[in-house]
């Protein structure tokens, strides 16, 4: 592909600012068409974002001549048969997190591509960014010494009255459509850097329950993780108690790094000879270094930055956290 050509699948809040602009700001990148079922919502993110033209349908997207890759933003349980309609039809896929509903079907949608022969990258776009780039150059440098003990938190306060009546949260706590409940929106994201951080886990074992009973997905989850080289992982995710932390901290042979997956806080290095601060500008698109990297690969310039296989392994886990 000289250029690659999008149609968006999904015009929602999550792509007006971290995606959706950035596809126009990449290097032989351009979005061509946008789709969304309501047509007013449809034509009012076109003229709002300069696309050229919008759709009601995913078929009329996908038999577009001109779009040759698709980017799939809805809501989670749209991303399978959206992903396999659009590899039918030919088109490099680039599809949101979390993959699908679970590990079975992240498993037959990258299957589906790889017998096509058509490209699928999934959206743990963490990968690509600086932060967590560095994140990464520190353990591969061995900056503490051998990785031992992964701690991470996650926790919130519940969800209110009123925000459980807002359609933009029902979705994310409504198991059918989400796949799960919070943790579904949020956890795909850390556990996908675990894996590319640290390799596939040997062991993954976990605990998912209902506290509050004020929706009909899990509120609170841990979750363990054995490596083959004997790291271990302990992970808590609660959005019902009366805190609010995002932390992670690596402790290794010889220090420990500290870290957030959401907040932007500068990695701390302590090690022996002291601490040291690494800090992060704010991205504008959060998407944009990888969907750079996702163009990359669709144009035979690059490794894919994030397979569909990639994604099956962090569903494993998402799994064996919460069924």
């Amino acid at each position: 592909m000289e250029s690659i050509r999008w149609g968006m699948i999904g015009a929602g809040d999550v792509t007006e600012v971290k995606s959706g602009p950035a596809f126009n700001k990449v290097r032989n990148s351009t979005l061509v068409a946008v789709m969304r079922r309501d047509a007013a919502k449809a034509a009012d993110y076109a003229r709002r974002h300069n696309i050229p033209r919008w759709y009601s349908s995913a078929d009329q997207l996908l038999a577009d001549p001109e779009v040759n890759a698709v980017y799939i933003a809805t809501p989670p349980d749209s991303h399978e048969p959206y992903a396999l309609a659009a590899i039918r039809a030919g088109k490099a896929v680039y599809v949101e997190k979390p993959m699908t509903l679970d590990a079975n079907a992240a498993k037959l949608l990258a299957k589906a591509a790889d017998d096509a022969g058509v490209k699928l990258c999934v959206a743990h776009y963490r990968r690509a960014q600086p932060y967590f780039q560095k994140l990464r150059e520190l353990l591969n440098q061995k900056a503490i010494g051998e990785p031992r003990s992964v701690l991470l938190r996650y926790w919130r306060k519940p969800l209110s009255e009123q925000a459980l009546q807002d359609p933009k949260i029902q979705w994310r706590v409504n198991p059918q459509i989400s796949g799960g409940g919070l943790f579904h929106d949020i956890a795909p994201h850390q556990l996908d850097m675990l894996y590319y951080l640290f390799g596939k886990a040997r062991d993954a074992v976990g605990y998912s329950v209902n506290q509050s009973a004020s929706y009909a997905a899990c509120d609170a989850v841990i979750g363990m993780l054995r490596f083959d080289n004997q790291l271990l992982f302990s992970g808590s995710w609660n959005f019902n108690v009366d805190r609010e932390e995002d932390s992670c901290e690596i402790v290794g042979s010889g220090g420990k790094i500290r870290f957030s997956f959401f907040l932007g806080t500068p990695i701390e290095l302590e090690t022996a000879e002291g601490t040291v601060v690494f800090s992060f500008p704010a991205l504008e698109h959060v998407q944009q270094p990888m969907i750079e990297a996702v163009v990359q690969y669709f144009r035979n310039e690059g490794e894919n930055p994030c397979s569909g296989w990639d994604g099956a392994a962090v569903m494993e886990i998402m799994d064996a956290f919460t069924k």
